[in-house]
């Protein structure tokens, strides 16, 4: 017993269930006569006094019938419970929200997305510090719940171990694969008259067969191979779909792993570094990953408190080229990488090339190389597949994530190079004040050859939330207009967005970038090779412009009002803690 104390009749703590090592947070809601009430409280949910006197570990789940990536959540959650309790842990399940970015998408609602991750992380801090619990199962599945849940576990600094909910498996139609890309590019193409109502509508009933997070490298699966790259889950749980077996043995082997962690004490601050976060950059940009990773990366290096800047892309994807060419560039899923051995087999090729950080930590108390070692991936060279290359013969010289600056962007602004690699576009631009009316431009068939988009006060504080711009990219991509239309946002891109397009612009037209400056017909210059996106005015002509910029917010009360003056620059991850905040 860790401890006795003796009653004013006597008898010590002896007698009751609920003791355990001194260091665990649950103690002070098990031990000792005067949390007789507690445990009365525990018995009533069926805990006994084994589970009374083990570790206590949270399995924080946000499934939900609002979204497919999530709507398997309690089966994966219950097999991490197995988990949890077959390992001697005393497994407690509790939830927490999620948005489906895909159903939100091209509405007023999506500005709800980010601010969901935001409040995914405060809920699931809130109940881990208020319920003392030991250890976390963070369960992701939707775009907002990764970062979310890992940026969670980092501020608690619990013992955690990230489960992914897995990816859907492809539609099909006429004979070839389809996910939900394929859909919103076909309101595009139907817009442009290049295909019917009726093959748009058998698109829609076939593209999204099942279960599951959607099947390209879009975020949720960026996200996912993160956890894997980063030390946060262990090697190969990123990959087997939403409906295999194989989920399930991923998700009792993270309650197991949890319990572990509990026992050894290895906490978040103990194995995220500068080399981890490294490594998950290096990861991105080989594989084509989402550009919302760039903004979820920094958030969880700001919660751990690393130094990471979003020029690091940049120098770590000049050094790493892309060796992946999975949906939205390519046309394989994140199933097609699973059955030649999933994410590992990526880290291993660039592990083998210099290119990450063997020696960084993971929550298995192994390094990175240790893990790969352990798990023995394929080489890609051996591999008879049509979308990985290796480093000698990559796709790109370089990654496909690129950080843009100049007098548009002093902070930086981001695009994923999807097809051509040498994108450049100079002319005048056509800006709109929100996403509706840009979208109605494209779908009206306004957008041709050489446009160059605006879309501002879609920041993290002018929108508030940053909107993903998913249904405009789309549209001008079904158009035929990926590489010849530039579009750019001081608001967001789904990971499944492909083409000319740049988001992220910081400082946002809100707060009075230069963004905000801009009027029909200025000189847009993009140049991809020199990482340059400026606008043909001088800083006396900017400062003039933005002199009277004094704008509403858009909302006065409730939610979107009180985390859109909560949000930090998208340069610095759109964050939300006080500690960490940077204007």
């Amino acid at each position: 017993m860790s401890k006795q104390e003796t009653s004013a009749g006597g008898e010590d703590d002896s007698q009751f269930a609920g003791a355990k090592d001194q260091d665990l947070p649950s103690r002070e809601v098990t031990e000792g006569a005067e949390r007789a009430p507690h445990r009365s409280m525990f018995r009533a949910m069926g805990y006994d006094d084994d589970d009374l006197s083990s570790p206590m570990v949270g399995i924080a789940n946000p499934a939900a019938e609002i979204t497919p990536c999530n709507v398997h959540l309690d089966d994966v959650a219950a097999s991490a419970h197995e988990g949890v309790g077959e390992s001697a842990g005393m497994p407690i399940e509790f939830g927490t929200i999620t948005i489906s970015d895909a159903i939100s998408m091209g509405t007023e609602g999506m500005k709800a997305s980010l601010i969901s991750r935001e409040m995914i992380a405060d809920s699931v801090e809130l109940v881990a510090f208020g319920e003392r619990i030991d250890g976390l199962v963070v369960v992701g599945g939707c775009d907002k719940n990764m970062p979310g849940m890992m940026m969670a576990a980092i501020r608690t600094d619990l013992p955690s171990v990230f489960l992914y909910g897995g990816s859907i498996m492809p539609g099909d139609h006429d004979g070839r694969e389809i996910t939900i890309q394929n859909v919103f590019e076909g309101v595009g193409a139907f817009a442009e008259g290049d295909i019917s109502g009726r093959e748009l509508d058998e698109i829609e009933r076939h593209a999204c067969p099942g279960a599951g997070s959607c099947g390209g490298m879009f975020t949720a699966n960026t996200m996912a191979s993160i956890s894997e790259t980063v030390g946060f889950a262990p090697l190969g749980s990123a990959s087997p779909p939403a409906e295999d077996e194989g989920r399930y043995d991923v998700a009792r082997e993270a309650g197991e792993l949890a319990v572990e962690a509990v026992e050894a004490r290895r906490r978040p601050s103990d194995f995220l570094s500068k080399k981890s976060f490294e490594n998950a950059i290096a990861l991105q940009v080989a594989v084509g990953g989402s550009t919302n990773a760039v903004l979820h990366i920094i958030a969880m290096a700001r919660e751990a408190g690393v130094d990471l800047d979003i020029q690091d892309f940049n120098r770590i994807s000049r050094r790493t080229p892309k060796i992946a060419e999975l949906q939205p560039g390519g046309e394989r899923v994140m199933n097609d990488l699973h059955e030649v051995g999933g994410v590992p087999v990526v880290l291993r090729e660039l592990h083998e090339a210099g290119l990450l950080h063997g020696d960084a930590q993971t929550v298995t108390g192994n390094t990175l190389a240790e893990e790969l070692a352990a798990y023995d991936p394929p080489a890609i060279a051996d591999l008879d597949v049509d979308f990985l290359y290796t480093v000698d013969d990559p796709i790109h010289e370089r990654g496909a994530i690129r950080i843009l600056t100049g007098n548009l962007a002093p902070e930086g602004a981001v695009i994923k190079i999807t097809g051509e690699d040498h994108l450049r576009h100079e002319g005048p631009v056509r800006v709109f004040e929100s996403e509706e009316p840009a979208m109605q431009y494209v779908q009206e068939g306004e957008v041709a050859s050489g446009d160059v988009i605006c879309i501002r006060n879609e920041g993290p504080q002018g929108g508030p939330g940053m909107r993903e711009m998913l249904g405009v990219t789309s549209a001008v991509a079904g158009q035929g207009h990926a590489e010849d239309v530039a579009l750019f946002t001081d608001g967001r891109f789904s990971g499944a967005t492909r083409g000319f397009s740049i988001g992220h612009v910081a400082p946002e037209a809100f707060v009075g970038g230069p963004i905000a400056a801009l009027r029909d017909g200025d000189t847009v210059t993009i140049d991809i090779d020199e990482l340059e996106f400026s606008v043909d005015l001088t800083p006396e002509e900017l400062t003039e412009r933005l002199a009277d910029h004094s704008p509403e917010p858009n909302y006065e009360s409730g939610v979107l009002a009180k985390y859109g003056t909560a949000f930090g620059s998208a340069a610095n991850g759109a964050v939300t803690n006080p500690s960490i905040r940077r204007d």
